[in-house]
């Protein structure tokens, strides 16, 4: 397992060490040991999410500001483009995002701690992500930031508008939203 670093020192990229031969390929996607030694985070999950959505749809981007989650995310089936905004106002890189192209084929995963706000666009036919969290969902503290804030000035890879939720497409802008301290 390596770790790289994104522009968002919490925000970690996770690469694991993967074993092929002409059968195929294995490797251990999640070590709560080698997690923890790696990046200094114990953490125990909670819960396992796992969605399947189809082209340039956008889901996101999503924070609960009570009962925080931290997610480990990943991709096992098709590609997206993963963004992560920080909403500590205490941080340095406040209102800063970071994104990566997770995909099955590059077996890459991403931590992001509590206090950020977590979305993706599905740049392949289809793609199923699958995510585990340190707490549980909890809908009544559910906050949506809006994915096209020109103040975050996120630059999604999109042709076309996304495909969104109603409840997505509601999200509020960064300096009307709830975030934490």
């Amino acid at each position: 397992m390596n770790i790289i670093q994104t522009n968002l020192p919490e925000v970690v990229i996770i690469e694991p060490r993967v074993f092929s031969d002409n059968r195929g390929h294995f490797y251990e996607s999640f070590n709560a040991k080698k997690f923890a030694d790696l990046t200094g985070i114990r953490s125990d999950f909670v819960q396992d999410n796992h969605s399947r959505s189809t082209k340039n749809v956008l889901r996101g981007m999503h924070y609960q500001i009570r009962q925080a989650q931290g997610k480990l995310v990943r991709v096992i089936s098709g590609e997206v483009f993963d963004v992560v905004v920080d909403l500590r106002k205490s941080s340095p890189h406040f209102g800063q995002w970071t994104g990566i192209t997770l995909s099955a084929a590059n077996r890459l995963q991403l931590w992001i701690p509590p206090g950020f706000a977590h979305g993706f666009l599905v740049t392949s036919d289809e793609a199923e992500f699958l995510y585990k969290t340190t707490d549980y969902w909890a809908p009544e503290h559910e906050r949506c930031l809006q994915w096209d804030d020109p103040a975050i000035g996120i630059q999604w890879p999109l042709l076309h508008p996304p495909v969104m939720s109603a409840k997505d497409q509601q999200g509020k802008l960064l300096v009307d939203a709830e975030v934490f301290e």
